[in-house]
């Protein structure tokens, strides 16, 4: 396995524990809306110092760069902030694999846009992803699980999310430098979640107790998994990618299950390893 792998590896690792560290600190009482902000705004000072480092070829004159970048920033700030919320109506195994079906909304968006052809076997894939999602969540007995509709759907407006930064980042990335892109996109992103968030709680986190649980959320979920990612992807082939990926949704699940007593029934491991199969091969067919 070369460093790039790790790397990318690491990325879905880290990923995967930020939704458990965020887990924990919503079941402390703080708002989703500040554990997204701080998840943000620290990953935007990690990755100001990498642009620091790195000033050449920025792209910050190109309009373009601007456009798409603030795109790819109010596509982040809604997967945080839907992530969070899907974690607090529901639990972090099933908001994490929700989320990883951001590649379905991909191919659903690129349909719309004529930018991908659909065929039966991609039809056929997004429907397996569905009764996934029906069998993980029991949205046949929603009102007799711990789950909520507002859970679930915060959770697939995540994935939604993460499908509108993915656009958004592919097409900043020609007209300037990934530092350049995702410091735009990260106070973007902490301006959009300042203005909802409680400002006394957002405060408060500064000199409370559970101040580094915020930090290791930020450095950990935001600032150095995505510049571990962009590095590891430049050398990585995408459909390595796409099947390393899993790392997330499956840390997450053990996160859930060894620190939040989380549990899941034999129907709901089944639409998960379903949703986590056919999301692969639905990448790693496009990759």
């Amino acid at each position: 396995m070369g460093v790039s792998t790790v790397f990318v590896a690491l990325a879905a690792f880290f990923w995967g524990v930020s939704g458990g560290i965020g887990s924990i600190l919503i079941e402390s009482g703080w708002a989703p809306s500040v554990v997204s902000f701080y998840r943000g705004f620290i990953g935007l000072l990690f990755v100001l110092v990498w642009l620091l480092i790195r000033p050449r070829s920025s792209g910050f004159s190109n309009r373009q760069l601007w456009l798409w970048s603030t795109i790819a920033g109010l596509g982040v700030a809604g997967n945080f902030s839907f992530y969070f919320i899907s974690i607090e109506h529901g639990s972090v195994a099933v908001a994490a694999t929700l989320m990883y079906c951001a590649p379905v909304f991909v191919y659903l968006i690129s349909f719309a846009l004529k930018l991908e052809r659909p065929t039966v076997s991609k039809w056929a894939a997004i429907a397996l992803v569905m009764i996934g999602i029906v069998l993980l969540t029991k949205l046949y007995e929603i009102g007799a699980s711990d789950l909520s509709l507002i859970g679930v759907g915060a959770g697939l407006l995540a994935g939604l999310s993460y499908a509108v930064f993915i656009f958004g980042f592919k097409y900043a990335a020609p007209h300037g430098s990934p530092q350049a892109i995702l410091s735009i996109a990260f106070a973007v992103l902490s301006i959009v979640l300042i203005l909802p968030s409680d400002i006394d709680q957002t405060v408060s986190v500064v000199s409370s107790s559970e101040w580094p649980l915020f930090l290791a959320l930020g450095v950990l979920g935001a600032g150095l998994s995505f510049v571990l990612y962009i590095v590891g992807l430049k050398h990585t082939a995408p459909a390595l990618a796409s099947m390393i990926a899993m790392v997330e949704p499956v840390t997450a699940t053990l996160f859930g299950f060894l620190l939040l007593d989380g549990s899941l029934d034999i129907i709901q491991i089944i639409g998960m390893g379903l949703i986590l199969v056919t999301v692969t091969a639905l990448s790693v067919t496009s990759s």
